[in-house]
């Protein structure tokens, strides 16, 4: 057990203090982010839009997202990650106070899409802001830690979540959205102002390399995009299943999403550790994780037992931790031959796009074909999203490509 401690322990070891105050700040702002997971109930239950209109509204969340997450990363690389952070955080809570009040279809929508914009111009921001603080050998582990943080965050918000709609109903939700995400402003505005910040990894390109020219790293976003096809499921149609199927309250839905980000608290950062030892490169790590989220949709057509939920959310939390880390550290590093927020919005739109497509698709799926052949489906699509990764793997294996 001392071993075990001592191992843990020493796997946080050599970060730097700008990566745990960004965790910290991470963490403030995550717990908060409650609505997500509950957005599809929300709209169906409280709001009485049909699963059609719901998957509308998730592609304007969608498509949002793509668009913030683009001007994300060309703010970045001319203003600088520290202003885009602090001005979406800010901007994002009163957006997420303001939200709630919007009533019909399309002001929802409109909405949505304005509040993913600011609040997503954050992620390619806080990818180069980890590029800047972070020893290169250092990445995946500070990738880590913010994973560690924003799960411990959404461990503790769905649970948190549930008993609000009981207590308070889904406004509730929306406030300490808001509040939390200028806590977590003000908190940066403190701790990570630029002249108290040191800047650990200055490694730069002196020729900057476009992105989109890049089609090795174009690959490995067709990629992303079906993975992330297949893991935004777990936040949009999954929790209507759990509803309908297995009839599970908002309250049961909330614990089992909160199983997901502890069990990574717990375990992730003793994984990654433990499998940078090993000879696999990162593309092969990434190949192994989309493997387990497969699985993780196809055991649910095998049996009608409850608890192959928590077996399924499990596959697909150790899948999670195993593609996200390594997949982000891969483009991280492949963000240096170029302009940093380029590539890593690049990286965060390939997300955005699956929101876009993933969420819809998923819940038009449904309407139409049911969750047997909706899940068969998304297997495919995990399946589909392996065979670029091994195609990117040959790639990378010739002579003067890396």
């Amino acid at each position: 057990m001392k071993k075990l401690y001592i191992h843990y322990i020493s796997s946080f070891k050599g970060l730097s203090k700008e990566v745990w105050w960004l965790a910290l700040i991470t963490l403030v702002n995550r717990a908060g982010t409650m609505v997500i997971p509950f957005l599809s109930l929300y709209l169906t239950q409280s709001l009485g839009f049909s699963l059609e209109n719901v998957g509308s509204i998730m592609t304007s969340f969608g498509l949002g997202s793509l668009a913030g997450t683009w001007i994300g990363g060309k703010l970045t690389d001319t203003l600088g990650f520290y202003k885009v952070m602090l001005v979406s955080l800010l901007a994002t809570g009163v957006l997420f106070i303001g939200v709630q009040f919007l009533e019909g279809f399309w002001p929802i929508c409109i909405g949505i899409f304005f509040l993913m914009v600011i609040a997503d111009a954050f992620r390619p921001a806080v990818f180069v802001a980890l590029s800047t603080y972070s020893k290169p050998e250092n990445i995946t582990r500070s990738v880590t830690l913010i994973r560690l943080a924003i799960n411990l965050g959404f461990s503790a918000g769905p649970a948190l979540g549930g008993l609000i709609i009981a207590s308070l109903g889904y406004g509730g939700l929306f406030w300490v959205d808001g509040i939390t995400c200028m806590i977590a402003g003000t908190l940066l505005f403190v701790v990570l102002h630029p002249k108290k910040s040191k800047v650990l990894d200055t490694i730069s390109h002196p020729s900057p390399k476009s992105a989109y020219k890049d089609s090795r790293f174009l690959v490995f976003i067709a990629a992303m995009v079906l993975f992330g096809f297949t893991f935004v499921q777990y936040f949009s149609t999954m929790p209507v299943y759990y509803s309908a199927v297995h009839a599970l309250s908002e309250f049961e839905i909330g614990m089992l999403l909160a199983l997901n980000g502890l069990f990574i608290f717990v375990f992730e950062m003793p994984l990654i550790k433990f499998m940078e030892t090993r000879s696999w490169s990162k593309i092969s790590n990434v190949i192994f994780g989309l493997a387990l989220t497969a699985f993780s949709f196809l055991i649910l057509n095998l049996t009608s037992w409850i608890g192959v939920l928590t077996i399924g959310m499990l596959l697909m939390t150790i899948g999670e931790m195993i593609a996200f880390p390594f997949s982000n550290a891969f483009a991280m590093e492949r963000a240096k031959r170029g302009n940093q927020g380029e590539y890593m919005a690049l990286y965060s739109i390939s997300f955005s796009m699956a929101h876009v497509f993933g969420h819809n698709s998923g819940m038009q799926s449904i309407a139409h074909f049911g969750y047997e052949i909706t899940w068969y489906g998304i297997t495919v699509v995990c399946i589909l999203g392996i065979i670029l990764l091994l195609i990117l793997k040959n790639l990378l294996l010739q002579p003067n490509q890396t």
